[in-house]
């Protein structure tokens, strides 16, 4: 995906990564496709983005193998929708990474933007981007969610995963 300089051929693993996972709307998009809001208006929707960067973002994903286009009828006209692919999934540890990175580091700007990473086998919040640190059972995109805690301490489901 060139949005920027290619750096999709360097020795660096690092810098191979960031080429396709660098970008904040290509997280954001996964996001939206890790929460099973895998269909271009829902995305934008929720995104806020513009038709152009979200395409592009799409594409990128797709092409990296990250993302798969899916048929689905959508009132008798066939559309698309996008889905994980293996490869996508194993994005997971990351995205979750930067929600446990950033509560962490980051101040929320209300008491309900706080975001915690579930393990739904256990129920419990984990403190590990790959592994529910509850139970050891590792992450996966059918087995996570997502949940904000609001003020009143009650959990409220976000998304899960997949």
């Amino acid at each position: 995906m060139v949005l920027r300089s290619d750096w999709s051929q360097r020795n660096c693993s690092m810098a191979r990564g960031l080429d396709i996972l660098g970008d904040p709307w290509s997280m954001l998009v996964l996001r939206e496709v890790f929460f099973g809001n895998g269909r271009f208006d829902a995305m934008k929707s929720r995104l806020a983005v513009a038709d152009s960067v979200l395409t592009r973002r799409l594409a990128g994903l797709v092409e990296s193998g990250l993302l798969a286009k899916k048929a689905y009828d959508d009132g008798g006209r066939t559309r698309q929708e996008y889905v994980l692919t293996p490869t996508g999934e194993d994005a997971l540890p990351i995205l979750n990474a930067v929600v446990m990175w950033a509560e962490k580091h980051l101040p929320a700007p209300s008491d309900q933007a706080h975001m915690y990473v579930i393990h739904s086998g256990c129920g419990q919040r984990t403190s590990s981007a790959d592994t529910c640190t509850g139970c050891g059972e590792r992450l996966t995109a059918a087995n996570t969610s997502w949940h904000s805690l609001t003020r009143t301490d009650a959990p409220v489901q976000l998304a899960t995963a997949a």
